[in-house]
Parts: C-alpha cells; sequence; structure tokens
C-alpha cells in the first residue's frame, strides 16, 4: 500500500489559496523561466524545481482539478477519495491487488500525481504548447462632435503584444527543438505506484515530445509588448459608445494562434450650439418680435450649412419646427439621415427710449389682447 507525501502546490508556485487564474499563470512563468533545465544545464536542483512547478501549474490551472486538489490533496483528514484513510499529513490509498498495467513498481510516484495526471489528458501543459487565439483590446478615444457626424481617419498609437521577432512567436530559439530524452520524444511517459502502471503526459516536454531552448527575448511566451501606431477610420454617424471594429490588431495569438480585435470605443464631446438626440439634431434660434407676429423666412444653421425656415405669423416662444433629413447619419446606413428639430425663442426688444415705450403701449391698445385670460382657470385645484 503506497503512501503519498502531501506538496503544497500554492507554495511551490508562490501564491495564495485564493490566488486568480491569472496570478497562477504569472508565478508560472516566472519560475519556468527561472527554473528552466535548458537555463540551467548541469543543475538537478533546477530540473526537480522545474518539475515541481510544472505540476503544480497543472494542477492549478485547471478549475477541475484545483477543486478536487483543494478537497482531497490539501485536506485529506476526512475528506480523501473513497477508501482512503490516514492522518493530515498523508493518505494511504488500498489499490485491492488490482493490476492495470500488469508490472509492479515502487512507490516511486504518488498515487495523487498519478490520479491527477492520468485524468489530464490534454491539459494545461498541452495547451500551453498548442495555437491559442489572442485577446481583444479595448481603446477609448475622444472625437469632436464634427468628427462623429461626418466621420475621420485617426492615428494611433496602441501597445499590444506583437510575435517576438527573434523566435518568429515560437518561444523558442530557432533550430533548438530536440527530442526529449524523458520519454524519448513520445510526449508520454509511464509511471508505477505500486501494482498500477500509467501512462502521462511527461513533465520535461509537456507533452510534445521536443526540448528546446527557450528565446531570451520573449521569455519563451512567444510575444512582446510593443506600441503600435495604426490608422483607424472612424465612420460617420458614431456616437458616444459606439464601438469601432478593427480586426486583427488585438495580441498576437500563442503559437501562430490567430490575433485578436481591436475595438475603438467613441466619446463624442459637446458642440456649443447643436445636440444630438439618436440621429436627430436639436438646435435653438432666436427671432425677433416682428418676425414672430408677422411671420418671415430666416436662415438657420444645420450640419450641411445655412438653410431657409419659414416662420408662420404669430408663431410663440418655444414653438418646434422640422427640417427633414438635415440631422446626422446613421452609423449602419450613411444613406440614411435623422431631422433637425429647431425651437423658436421669440426675443422681446429693450424699451430703452419713450419712443419704443410708446409704440409698445400702442401695440397693447390696438390688440386688446389678455394673455392670461384662461390662467387661473386652467389652474384651478
Amino acid at each position: 500500500m503506497p503512501t503519498t507525501t502531501k506538496q503544497d502546490y500554492y507554495e511551490a508556485l508562490g501564491v495564495g489559496r485564493k490566488a486568480s487564474v491569472k496570478d497562477i499563470r504569472q508565478a508560472y512563468r516566472r519560475l519556468a523561466r527561472k527554473y528552466h533545465p535548458d537555463l540551467n544545464p548541469g543543475d538537478p536542483s533546477a530540473e526537480e524545481k522545474f518539475k515541481q512547478i510544472q505540476e503544480a501549474y497543472d494542477i492549478l490551472s485547471d478549475s477541475k482539478k484545483r477543486r478536487m486538489y483543494d478537497q482531497f490533496g490539501f485536506y485529506a483528514d476526512g475528506g480523501g477519495p473513497p477508501g482512503a484513510t490516514g492522518n493530515a499529513g498523508e493518505v494511504h490509498v488500498d489499490f485491492g491487488g488490482f493490476d492495470f498495467g500488469g508490472v509492479g513498481g515502487g512507490p516511486g510516484t504518488s498515487f495523487r500525481d498519478l490520479f491527477n495526471q492520468f485524468f489530464r489528458g490534454t491539459g494545461a501543459a498541452e495547451a500551453a504548447t498548442q495555437a491559442q487565439p489572442g485577446s481583444d483590446l479595448e481603446y477609448h478615444l475622444e472625437v469632436s462632435f464634427a468628427e462623429a457626424v461626418r466621420g475621420t481617419v485617426k492615428k494611433l498609437n496602441i501597445a499590444r503584444l506583437e510575435n517576438c521577432s527573434d523566435c518568429a512567436g515560437t518561444g523558442a530559439t530557432a533550430g533548438s527543438q530536440q527530442a526529449c530524452a524523458a520519454c524519448g520524444g513520445t510526449g508520454r511517459a509511464s509511471q508505477t505506484a505500486g501494482k498500477l502502471r500509467f501512462n502521462v503526459t511527461c513533465t520535461r516536454c509537456a507533452g510534445t515530445g521536443k526540448l528546446r531552448t527557450i528565446c531570451r527575448n520573449c521569455g519563451g511566451e512567444g510575444r512582446v509588448r510593443r506600441a503600435d501606431s495604426i490608422e483607424i477610420r472612424i465612420p460617420a454617424g458614431v456616437q458616444t459608445g459606439s464601438r469601432v471594429r478593427v480586426p486583427g490588431r488585438g495580441n498576437a495569438g500563442v503559437m501562430g494562434g490567430a490575433s485578436g480585435d481591436l475595438y475603438i470605443v467613441t466619446k463624442v464631446l459637446p458642440h456649443p450650439f447643436f445636440t444630438r438626440e439618436g440621429d436627430d439634431i436639436h438646435c435653438t434660434v432666436p427671432v425677433s418680435v416682428t418676425e414672430a407676429t408677422l411671420g418671415a423666412k430666416i436662415e438657420v444653421p444645420t450640419l450641411d450649412g445655412r438653410a431657409m425656415l419659414r416662420i408662420p405669423p404669430g408663431t410663440s416662444s418655444g414653438q418646434r419646427f422640422r427640417l427633414r433629413e438635415k440631422g446626422a447619419p446613421a452609423a449602419r446606413n450613411p444613406q440614411q439621415r435623422g431631422d433637425q428639430y429647431i425651437d423658436v425663442q421669440v426675443v422681446v426688444p429693450k424699451a430703452n427710449d419713450e419712443r419704443v415705450r410708446e409704440l409698445v403701449r400702442e401695440l397693447g391698445r390696438l390688440t386688446h389682447e389678455d394673455v392670461r385670460k384662461d390662467l387661473f382657470s386652467k389652474a384651478r385645484v
């Protein structure tokens, strides 16, 4: 009956038990670069340390295996798998005399290690050597009101992960790959515990069957962070919160994986005269008492320049008029435009001299208008 010695995977990576997947990945990469056998030739302690952190990362980077480890690996007392007994420091597993491999072996490998590796499949260690797509990036950009309604081209400097030029994104020095001596280039290794034999992923080459010299420029990741200068076309009609997608300009993928996309999120700065609601444009235009009383044709500003607006006789302050298809273009269909709404504001002349005041009094006597005629009846509670 073999006995497994408890190893703290969190301690091996130098992270806490509540560490996020990102923290675990960063800790693994840092330690892997430090203890990788290719960077420490002839140092057996570094190779052993590398195996430990590789094993720890394989378990903690997988959510299912991490939960199993937290339940049965660290808290062994009262929480082990069926048939397991022992104190907090060890787990005793009864194999019941079964012989899966036909060959007995010594207790060189713990049952917990074999159990985790047996169910590993193509786990985190192998996935790290496979092509993975790059992540998307998001950039917030301020544009003026005019740029938003007419469209523009912006030149931006975006910090993104690009393929390492030294290793062409492979993470290894060119021509450095050779067959792994531990597994004979198969990527699988045979390990035994008692009468059990398992074929597991080779921890020396992470299941690839090949060893490589880590690229010193990118530390084996295959990507480096650089500032990328690109020109972005902002289409006409964008609004605050609009997202403009730039395909393939996100972070580069891993091991030849496709690059992510870049998303530009726009923030439109306010205009001193126009305001925008959807694709419609709103503004306020002053008119004189004479124009409002007698009616007139006046020029008003629009996005396309000046336009004529007819003010009918008897127009009140606050009355709204519409100019069809004088609004902003729709972002999804630039051929379709909103409308422009104009609120008129009647400007009362200043009575600076006696003649003006007399004319106003005469106007009042001629019109006999009671503007508050129905005020109190409407305000009755």
